[in-house]
């Protein structure tokens, strides 16, 4: 760009270059810095203030290297010029020491708007001492720099040295006063900024609502209000105010009259009503205010994302975050942690792999936060490969990144890689929390290594400052229980220091299931019915049990039990992703897919080929006392089954079919499908309510562990097989023929009370 030299100015020019000036930053304040530099270059005579006012644009819109160019090419620069330059190089940590250099090449004396610059900047990043040692050396002050330093004490909670600040400024302005008012509240110093508000010459409406809100911050709603009451005049920031301040208290409806009373609604209001209605579950309530709002930001969809999430509208958050970027909204930090929640609770991969091009086209990709979502999408997904390259390009890790990877490992049946990462991290000296210890004993759980998981439990009572809480002793529970230590485990339960909760129980239920402990089944049972009286899953899970060591009668009262108690029982669902869209099969429903007669003609051909490899259907899995092709049928369209049925129909060879469930998988239908993925050679992963289950070539990533008490571990052309009690015949017999290891090889049963044998 050629720029003509200044030139004296015609009195008659002078208001025309005035206004195009005026233009040029208004412009550039906007958002237009292509408006702005057309109209620049429109002008047919310029001075010294046109190019600052284009300088100050460019920087204003995040163009650093286009402003230093128009510096340099400047005919001549006053004051205005530096002082625009230190201000615009002060907005990045990295330009900082720049700016510095050019507050120290100004070829006349600084004025006290230069040095602020440069002190704005210092704060601005939290570069603290540099700001003192500068303010310091300033040899002119006013209110403005103190205020700077002010706010930059108060940031880092150094309140103390900010009230010796304030105490010392020769001009306080009302700004100041509030500033250290908001100082106190934030450091929930109540009482300290009540007195200074009281001591005030002088309020405003900026001061009562920064009294108002540091009452609500601090949970004292009610005097939040009694102020509100009495203030001499109030604004939309006032009202909005006291409506987070109920909302933060949880006081929904309050905070709905207060909205329903405000003379306006702006864009925070409404935002804020919104997630307050989430809170309650009142999502219609929160749509409605959505609807109804002509003026949106990211906010605004950000909170409404948010309703649908925390309320598990899992889809319509899918819809919504889809339509903010059709039209043309930046996702923020909150949006995209909800959104891939919700990838990650659906397992929906392509939409999650959008989310994350997403984050990359906004540079979230390098917050920790959005990283340590974006991992566990990666991994709740079943993408375990992508979820390790995310974890190893990001540094510095927290702690959440980590434990995102511990649990990750372990859902996957990776114990051992699990508890790598579990010994790196602690190398790493990064100290374990709570969730640390509960994916590491979790890891230990899903694999069988009770040893390595008494030596984890015990280590946080002996060199750890975490107490274990209710969720570890679940995780000992079920380590000891799936390890067939029922009696144990129910000793532990006992004798634990904190009271035991539901989970807990279920757990110790979980290990009856499978170590058919009818006994201690019913204890647990009992406590469920305590602590869970609308619960129906015990009762189903007793029948099961009682079903599988022959006890029909008390099955069958059971399920009586169950209808007359109106409990309720989550139906067992399963869905798959095909073609961006999310494809849901119910139990036994298999005609309610349109595509129902292609996926029959597929469990057909399976049946086929599952009874050729000397498959049999386990009826100990079905719940009534039925003959055996009637529970074969009902085992068949379980809804697991559907889903890879739909999966085989529709997703492409060499391409893993990805299947969810929302109860823990079907133990016949497990067994079903490691022989699937054998006869189609395709990889099938099946994330249940508990788990990973990666299917490939006839074997589970489980090892069989979740279902059977017994994990199969092969040694050449011997398979050992590990019990942790001695099984009944009928199940070593559905074992073998179901990894269609009959008359293959030799099999060994290691069983720790009757030896060995073959």
């Amino acid at each position: 760009m050629r720029l003509p030299p200044v030139r004296f100015l015609p009195s008659s020019a002078a208001p025309a270059v005035v206004a195009a000036n005026a233009r040029i930053a208004h412009l550039a304040r906007a958002g237009n810095i292509e408006g702005a530099r057309a109209a620049f270059e429109a002008m047919p005579l310029r001075t010294t203030a046109s190019y600052n006012a284009l300088l100050a644009g460019y920087f204003r819109n995040r163009l650093p290297d286009a402003a230093l160019g128009l510096f340099r090419r400047m005919p001549s620069r006053d004051l205005a010029s530096y002082n625009a330059l230190i201000s615009g190089l002060s907005l990045r940590r990295q330009t900082l020491p720049d700016a510095a250099a050019a507050l120290a090449s100004i070829p006349f004396p600084p004025s006290v708007v230069s040095f602020t610059s440069l002190l704005r900047g210092y704060v601005r990043h939290g570069l603290l001492a540099d700001a003192i040692r500068l303010f310091q050396q300033m040899p002119e002050r006013n209110h403005v720099s103190y205020t700077v330093l002010l706010g930059g004490l108060l940031d880092a909670g150094r309140v103390n040295e900010a009230r010796r600040l304030f105490d010392e400024m020769p001009d306080r302005d009302v700004v100041a006063w509030t500033a250290m008012l908001s100082g106190y509240c934030q450091a929930g110093r109540i009482t300290e900024a009540r007195a200074l508000f009281d001591e005030m010459p002088k309020r405003n409406v900026v001061s009562w609502t920064a009294m108002i809100s540091g009452y609500a911050q601090n949970g004292e709603v009610n005097l939040a209000r009694k102020l509100f009451e009495v203030m001499p005049e109030r604004n939309e920031v006032s009202w909005t105010a006291m409506l987070v301040g109920y909302i933060q208290a949880g006081h929904v409806e309050d905070a709905e009259e207060l909205f329903n009373a405000m003379p306006e609604h702006p864009v925070a209001a409404c935002n804020a009503m919104m997630v307050g209605f989430g809170q309650r579950g009142m999502v219609d309530a929160a749509k409605a205010v959505f609807e109804k709002m002509c003026e949106r930001d990211d906010g605004t969809w950000s909170a409404m994302i948010k309703v649908y999430e925390q309320n598990e509208f899992l889809m319509e958050a899918l819809s919504t975050f889809r339509e903010m970027l059709w039209r043309g909204v930046r996702p923020n930090y909150p949006s995209v942690i909800s959104i891939l929640t919700v990838c990650a609770a659906l397992a929906v991969l392509d939409y999650g792999r959008e989310v994350h091009a997403a984050m990359l086209r906004c540079s979230f990709d390098m917050d920790v936060f959005a990283v340590s979502a974006l991992i566990t999408m990666y991994i709740k997904c079943g993408n375990l490969d992508k979820a390790k390259r995310v974890f190893h390009t990001f540094d510095p890790k927290d702690v959440v990144m980590w434990n995102s990877m511990i649990t990750g490992y372990a859902q996957h049946g990776l114990g051992e890689q699990a508890l790598g990462i579990f010994h790196d991290m602690r190398l790493a000296g990064m100290s374990p929390d709570g969730i640390t210890y509960i994916g590491a004993l979790t890891a230990c759980s899903y694999t069988g290594k009770v040893k390595e998981g008494r030596e984890i439990f015990n280590s946080m009572t002996m060199n750890s400052s975490i107490r274990p809480g209710a969720e570890h002793y679940s995780c000992m529970v079920d380590l000891l229980g799936r390890a067939g230590l029922v009696e144990e485990a129910l000793d532990l339960i006992k004798n634990m220091p904190v009271e035991p909760d539901a989970v807990i129980w279920g757990a110790l239920m979980g290990a009856c299931r499978m170590h058919r402990n009818a006994e201690i089944a019913e204890v647990a049972a009992k406590k469920l019915l305590e602590l869970e009286p609308g619960n129906a899953g015990p009762y189903v899970l007793l029948s099961h049990i009682y079903t599988s060591v022959g006890r029909w009668e008390d099955a069958s009262k059971m399920r009586k039990f169950i209808s007359s108690r109106n409990l309720n029982k989550s139906p067992g669902c399963s869905w798959i992703e095909y073609d961006k869209r999310v494809h849901l099969f119910t139990s036994g429903d298999v005609l309610a897919h349109p595509e129902h007669a292609a996926i029959l003609k597929i469990l057909e051909k399976l049946d086929g080929k599952l009874m050729e490899s000397g498959y049999s259907a386990d009826g100990s899995f079905v719940l009534h006392d039925i003959d055996e092709e009637q529970k074969a049928h009902s085992l068949r369209y379980h809804s697991e089954r559907q889903a890879v049925a739909y999966g085989l129909l529709k997703v492409p060879e060499g391409m893993p079919i990805r299947v969810m469930k929302n109860l823990r998988v079907c133990g016949d239908c497990h067994s079903a499908i490691k022989l699937i993925a054998k006869i189609t050679a395709r990889d099938i992963i099946l994330r249940d309510a508990n788990r990973f289950h990666h299917f490939k070539d006839g074997f589970c990533s489980c090892r069989d562990y979740c279902t059977f008490p017994l994990v199969i571990l092969p040694f050449g052309n011997l398979f050992r097989i590990q019990v942790s009690k001695r099984p009944f015949e009928h199940e070593v017999h559905h074992l073998l023929s179901a990894n269609c290891i009959w008359s293959i090889c030799s099999v060994e049963i290691h069983d720790p009370l009757f030896g060995t044998s073959a």
